[in-house]
C-alpha cells in the first residue's frame, strides 16, 4: 500500500486500517488545513478519514470505527462541543482532542468537562499532534 492510500479520499470509505494503525477521524472546516494535516498524519502511519463538516463526521462516526477523533472547535453549522456531545454518545470510548484556534479556555473547558481527551491550540506542531494522538490511543478504554 502506498503512503497516500491511509488518507481516504473525501466521501469514500477509507482502505481497511492494519490492525496495528490507530484509526482517526479529522474534523475541520478549513478544507487546505484538513487536507494538508491528514496527509501528514497518513505518512506517519494513521489511518485517516476526514471530514468537513460536523453532519459529515456524524455520518462517518455511525458507520465506522475510531479510535481518535480530532475535532476543530469553532465551525459554521454545529460547534466541536455539540459534535464532541454527539460523538461520546455514538462512541462512548472515542478518545477526542479538540482543536481550536480562537483560544477560548472556557470552551476548551467545556470540551475536557464532556468527555475530551485534551485540546491544543491551532496551528500546533504536528509532533506535538502525533504525540497527543497517540497518548490518547494508549488510554483509550479497552471496548
Amino acid at each position: 500500500m502506498t503512503e497516500d492510500k491511509k488518507v481516504s479520499s473525501h466521501g469514500s470509505p477509507p482502505d481497511s486500517p492494519k490492525k496495528d494503525q490507530i484509526r482517526l477521524l479529522l474534523v475541520d472546516d478549513e478544507t487546505a488545513y484538513a487536507d494538508v494535516l491528514a496527509n501528514r498524519l497518513g505518512k506517519r502511519g494513521f489511518a485517516v478519514e476526514k471530514a468537513y463538516t460536523s453532519p459529515e463526521a456524524l455520518l462517518i462516526l455511525r458507520t465506522q470505527q475510531f479510535d481518535v477523533a480530532v475535532l476543530d472547535l469553532k465551525m459554521p453549522d454545529m460547534d466541536g462541543i455539540e459534535l464532541l456531545k454527539i460523538a461520546k454518545q455514538v462512541d462512548p470510548f472515542l478518545q477526542v482532542i479538540m482543536l481550536t484556534g480562537h483560544g477560548s479556555a472556557e470552551a476548551c473547558e467545556k470540551g475536557l468537562a464532556l468527555g475530551a481527551y485534551d485540546y491544543l491550540m491551532k496551528p500546533c506542531e504536528l509532533e506535538t499532534l502525533v504525540e497527543k494522538i497517540q497518548e490518547a490511543f494508549q488510554e483509550k478504554p479497552a471496548t
